[in-house]
């Protein structure tokens, strides 16, 4: 019986429906100010993230985790911006696997498929979304990439190379990343109870031995996290020939 059998039976001819999880609950340390509600051309980051899985017709509801100061932001922003699908705004967790593990807590009981998004990736087009629910409804666990195209070097605790990988099979993951909903709601309360040091949700998943699928991913799908990526963050909204 595989790790996937143990958890959950899967149904492949019952209807998908898939929650997103947008977690929103980081402290902008590397950014210097809360990148989720810094503007963004003439909305706040958040609100074009949201505004993409809105608009995506694979997500069926949305739910994001934040902290406590801006629940009553976050609540306003969905009513300013039409997000309709939003169904539920929760506090996270102290890390980011705890406000993952607490937002697919909160998803749907309908839903087959969940996608756990950074609520800072206001870039994510409605296309890779797609693709990665596609891939999932096959696949158990999906995430999108794109490949190194700089040489890559893993260095030792002394900061010497030690070897060189060959980067056409280096990818930089991204989000969304969607998984079977009983698969990573097992996958995260098994990573939060055992504290499990992990990067990203695809972590906790390959930790129960389930190997994860490459789609697909973006170069402008970038992660705002530092003061250049905010510089090139309005680059790419000014390429877009729109300021939404």
């Amino acid at each position: 019986m595989s790790v996937i059998d143990k958890f959950f039976k899967f149904k492949s001819n019952s209807v998908d429906f898939c929650s997103a999880v947008i977690v929103a609950a980081g402290n902008s340390q590397r950014m210097g100010r809360d990148k989720i509600m810094m503007p963004l051309g003439d909305r706040p980051v958040i609100a074009h993230t949201l505004a993409a899985f809105e608009n995506c017709e694979h997500i069926d509801e949305i739910i994001v985790v934040t902290r406590p100061e801006r629940l009553q932001e976050i609540a306003d922003i969905c009513q300013k911006y039409h997000i309709d699908k939003i169904s539920k705004i929760i506090v996270g967790g102290k890390t980011r696997a705890q406000s993952a593990y607490l937002g697919v807590l909160e998803a749907n009981e309908k839903a087959t498929l969940i996608a756990i998004h950074d609520g800072a990736r206001p870039f994510v087009s409605e296309s890779l979304i797609d693709r990665a629910v596609n891939s999932a409804k096959q696949n158990h666990a999906v995430a999108p990439a794109v490949y190194a195209t700089d040489t890559v070097r893993i260095v030792n605790a002394k900061g010497v190379a030690v070897s060189t990988p060959n980067r056409e099979t280096v990818a930089h993951i991204q989000t969304p990343q969607v998984f079977n909903a009983e698969l990573i709601k097992n996958a995260l309360t098994k990573a939060v109870k055992n504290n499990l040091r992990i990067t990203d949700d695809c972590s906790a998943v390959e930790a129960m031995g389930v190997k994860v699928t490459v789609v697909a991913g973006e170069q402008t799908n970038i992660k705002l996290t530092s003061a250049i990526d905010a510089y090139l963050a309005e680059k790419i909204l000014a390429d877009r020939g729109t300021d939404k």
